[in-house]
């Protein structure tokens, strides 16, 4: 067999994949495998999927299919949440070769090197109550921003959601590794570190979700005591939290990022719907007027924090006056931006059974009017901020003469192009 000694690497879907995409490059290098650009014939070419929605599934097939018309002799690996869901649905796809689980992603250079082309597709997955243990990751493709894992899985039962079925139960990385990790990126000049995770508000459950850590010591850690440790933590000058459900967001958490030089104003936290009534069919562990207290606190010890919210659309059940019902809570939150998802179809979800189901095209209108909403959102949100001097981090890449780069508080600013200023934090007038 010859030795195939090149890779690339495909993203599907959200920064936990990024993370671990990254950690898979590196192992994978470190292994004596030269890592290519994806558009670029490659030996082998690894997908990390997502399947939160049906369009994330479509985007797998297309790129599998485009893979194989351009470099049919390469070894095609499918990883990630799609992967662990529907393996038998992926290996039928022409030109998959091997096919991974949760449980198998990160052992991928074993499966590789076992693997001869033209043999019949591998599958290795595992069900859901098998994946266990925590496979730290972080992103490292620039020095500007890093995405640090920290927890995985989710013990929560949404009605609409994949996610447990694709990661497993909740577990998490202990304080002192993570500090481990915050201390390597600090020595690599990383100068912002976002922290993910699936739930991670839920952090703390041992890697074996149980609250165990390795071994057999009790482990009594959690997210507020995570990001109290990781302030005193030299060399890195920003974090950010990427993701927190509501009710996980302690009065103490929104306090202390209040009074943090480090943990930058900007919460991302995921509503789902501004109906009660859709949010207990979705199974959702908090009501609207919870979601309200949280942004009421947020915006009165940090005016000026940027929050962004999750919104689904078209969710069953979900009629016109349950819509307007959402659309007029979000309309009177202090909220920045939103991110709106069209409702999607996920086999072996509660939700798929919940009726009546919502036509399509009223979905996208939906979707339509919140994006909008969000746009205006934004405008207001940065007008507010115009002629103040805010902290700002310049990223390193050169787009066509521009760069880009964040305010403490996520106003993105564009600028031309200046090499002193790359990964650099300047104060920058609005």
């Amino acid at each position: 067999m010859k030795t195939k000694n090149s890779v690339a690497f495909h993203t599907l879907g959200c920064k936990l994949n990024y993370a671990e995409t990254s950690t898979l490059s590196r192992m994978m290098e470190s292994e004596g495998f030269e890592k290519r650009n994806f558009d670029d014939v490659a030996d082998i070419y690894v997908i990390n999927t997502c399947s939160v929605t049906d369009n994330a599934d479509k985007e797998c097939r297309q790129i599998v299919r485009r893979i194989h018309k351009k470099a049919p002799e390469s070894i095609v690996v499918v990883t990630g949440c799609y992967a662990q869901l529907k393996p038998e649905e992926i290996a039928e796809i022409t030109g998959v070769d091997i096919v991974l689980g949760a449980a198998e992603k990160f052992n991928i250079a074993q499966h590789i090197s076992d693997y001869t082309k033209g043999d019949s597709t591998k599958i290795c997955s595992c069900d859901t109550d098998d994946i266990e243990g925590f496979h730290s990751s972080f992103s490292a493709n620039d020095r500007t921003r890093t995405f640090l894992k920290v927890q995985d899985g989710c013990d929560y039962n949404c009605t609409y959601c994949t996610i447990p079925m694709a990661r497993g139960k909740s577990r998490s990385d202990s304080i002192a590794n993570v500090v481990k990790n915050v201390e390597e990126l600090a020595s690599k000049g990383v100068k912002e570190i976002v922290l993910t995770g699936v739930n991670l508000g839920d952090f703390g459950k041992g890697n074996d979700g149980a609250g165990l850590s390795i071994g057999l010591n009790q482990r009594e850690e959690n997210f507020y005591q995570l990001i109290q440790t990781l302030d005193k933590v030299k060399g890195i000058e920003r974090y950010r939290i990427s993701s927190i459900e509501p009710n996980l967001l302690s009065d103490n958490i929104i306090s202390f990022v209040a009074n943090s030089k480090k943990f930058m104003p900007h919460f991302h936290i995921p509503l789902q719907s501004g109906s009660n009534e859709i949010l207990k069919l979705m199974k959702r562990r908090y009501l609207r007027e919870l979601y309200v207290e949280k942004v009421e606190l947020i915006k009165k010890l940090i005016p000026h924090c940027c929050i962004g919210v999750d919104v689904i659309v078209g969710f069953p059940g979900e009629t016109e006056e349950h819509f307007n019902e959402t659309l007029k809570f979000l309309h009177s939150l202090d909220i920045s931006y939103l991110h709106v998802f069209t409702y999607s179809e996920r086999s072996n979800t509660e939700a798929v059974h919940i009726t009546p189901v919502v036509p399509i095209q009223i979905r996208h209108q939906r979707n339509k009017t919140l994006r909008n909403l969000s746009f205006m959102k934004m405008q207001y949100f940065t007008k507010q901020h115009q002629g103040q001097t805010r902290k700002v981090l310049l990223e390193s890449a050169d787009k066509n003469g521009m760069m880009e780069g964040y305010t403490d508080n996520y106003i993105r600013i564009t600028t031309p192009f200046r090499k002193e200023w790359e990964n650099e934090i300047i104060d920058w007038k609005l």
